[in-house]
């Protein structure tokens, strides 16, 4: 039960002396609670001055009513109260609370809106402190430190229900939305990859050298990168095709035989410059220790790329869409991607991309004008070089620079935050939480997703529905070890586990 307090301004004397933040907070997402969990560390109190509907008769500006926001509020430990603006008078919620420290977002440092200016000039000439700050940013989860799986994984679910709640998204809906998918025709793009994971035995320290030695035991061989995006799509019930460069090795013959296997449509060209993509992760007890990748990632020749925009060609006619999975091994050149976006334009399909640069360099900026992009915070902030701004804001920054129509934000164990248009273009956001706690293997979390959010997208079917879809999509993912394909079978079960 929340011990929050929610009440106008006009009755919150007692709350003087506050440490103050401030904004609409529409929708709730993993860049909110790092904000918030800085503000309250400023001081005993934690206020919000929550930003009320209007007091114009125009339409609504933010997707939930104050109330609604306020309820949502409500339920963060770390907020004391919220009080509710009439409209956004900050001035008149600084004058009357006289905070001991206001809090705003990075955005506001260097607004433009008289209001805001307002507030802080006043607080600056009362000598208080006024902070811009977007929250700490962490890429690894700490939450195992404080709380038991059972109660995060609970917790989790929770928010779950909560963001299809809001959002109007019953099981039923979904449910009707996997049987669709079998309509869509797609081609995935991108570098493939052979992951083969080795189980060892852990032997002891090495007298010769200080490195650990183990006894490899057994061996096993998954599709990876773009591979195993067509693999998750096929899977689920849609037609696909691959369209990458393979070598001229047994690796190679390793991935054709698995395609056909699969019914997954071939148009792989083979460069004997390059030897196919491999990489190996050698495990103790389910613990990686560490990857050996035998790659080359320098750009293809004019005759590879001439071969694989032929096989373009002859296929676009016929798709829903084209799927870039990028792992910036050198497959998808500039070139390329110009004549992808051609096709999209002549044919009118969908673009969806992804770029994955843990170990290499690379820019999701290099996709312009897709359906959908789907980075993690950390690629976003490399291509955009944006280290301190907040989440929201870097976002938002990253769609008006790609000019996107709508984006996944890819937040590692805080899940993710899906924005969509409205009929209006105007955006929307929706945060999901990462269902699983303690992941046993997150290595295909992100192409998984991928996979869905470009099949569901493609059929016609809207983004958030998808998008949780794909929280649970990627919650199966994680729950083994090595890339396995899911299909829709598994995909209804852990949906009915969820919302029924």
């Amino acid at each position: 039960m929340s011990n929050t307090i929610v009440i106008p301004l006009e009755q919150a004397k007692e709350l003087h002396g506050c440490v103050l933040t401030y904004g609409h907070f529409s929708t709730i997402h993993p860049g909110h609670i790092r904000y918030l969990k800085h503000a309250s560390k400023q001081g005993e109190r934690l206020v919000v001055a929550l930003v009320g509907d209007g007091l114009s008769n125009q339409r609504t500006r933010y997707q939930f009513s104050q109330k609604e926001r306020a309820e949502g509020l409500a339920l963060l430990p770390m907020v004391d109260a919220v009080v509710l603006l009439a409209d956004n008078e900050l001035p008149q919620a600084v004058n009357f609370l006289n905070p001991s420290v206001m809090v705003l977002g990075k955005e506001f440092e260097r607004s433009s809106d008289k209001l805001i200016n307002s507030a802080i000039s006043e607080m600056r000439s009362a000598g208080k402190a006024v902070q811009f700050h977007a929250g700490d940013i962490h890429y690894a989860s700490i939450e195992l430190l404080s709380n038991s799986e059972r109660v995060l994984a609970q917790q989790r679910k929770d928010q779950f229900r909560q963001a299809c709640s809001r959002q109007g998204i019953t099981l039923n809906k979904l449910l009707e939305a996997i049987d669709q998918w079998c309509s869509c025709n797609l081609i995935v793009l991108g570098d493939t990859i052979i992951d083969q994971y080795a189980a060892c035995e852990a032997l002891g320290m090495s007298a010769e050298a200080p490195v650990v030695v183990v006894r490899e035991l057994q061996k096993r061989n998954f599709l990876g990168g773009a591979a195993i995006v067509a693999s998750h799509i096929r899977s689920l019930g849609a037609q696909c095709h691959l369209l990458s460069v393979v070598g001229t090795d047994k690796t190679a013959e390793l991935v054709q035989s698995e395609l056909a296997e699969r019914r997954i449509g071939n148009s792989l060209v083979s460069d004997p410059s390059r030897p196919t993509t491999f990489k190996k992760r050698y495990l103790v007890e389910n613990q990686k220790l560490f990857r050996v990748s035998r790659l080359e990632d320098h750009a293809l020749d004019a005759e590879v790329e001439n071969q694989l925009i032929a096989k373009l060609e002859h296929l676009a006619p016929t798709i829903n869409g084209v799927v870039v999975s990028d792992f910036v091994y050198g497959v998808v050149t500039d070139r390329l991607l110009e004549h992808v976006r051609k096709l999209a334009t002549r044919y009118g399909f969908m673009l969806f991309g992804d770029l994955q640069c843990s170990s290499q360099m690379g820019s999701v900026t290099r996709f312009r004008n897709f359906s959908l992009l789907c980075p993690n915070e950390r690629e976003a902030r490399v291509a955009l070089q944006e280290k301190d701004v907040g989440l929201e804001e870097l976002s938002q920054r990253l769609i008006a620079n790609t000019f996107c129509e709508r984006l996944v934000m890819k937040l590692g164990a805080d899940g993710f935050i899906a924005y969509d248009r409205t009929d209006s273009n105007e955006l929307r956001s929706q945060s999901f939480p990462a269902l699983s706690v303690n992941p046993l293997d997150v290595t295909g979390a992100g192409d998984s997703l991928l996979a869905i959010m470009a099949t569901g997208l493609a059929t016609g079917q809207k983004m958030l529905p998808t998008a949780a879809l794909g929280t649970c999509m990627a919650a199966l993912a994680v729950e083994t070890m090595g890339n396995t394909p899911i299909s829709p079978d598994q995909l209804a079960e852990k949906i009915r586990e969820l919302l029924s």
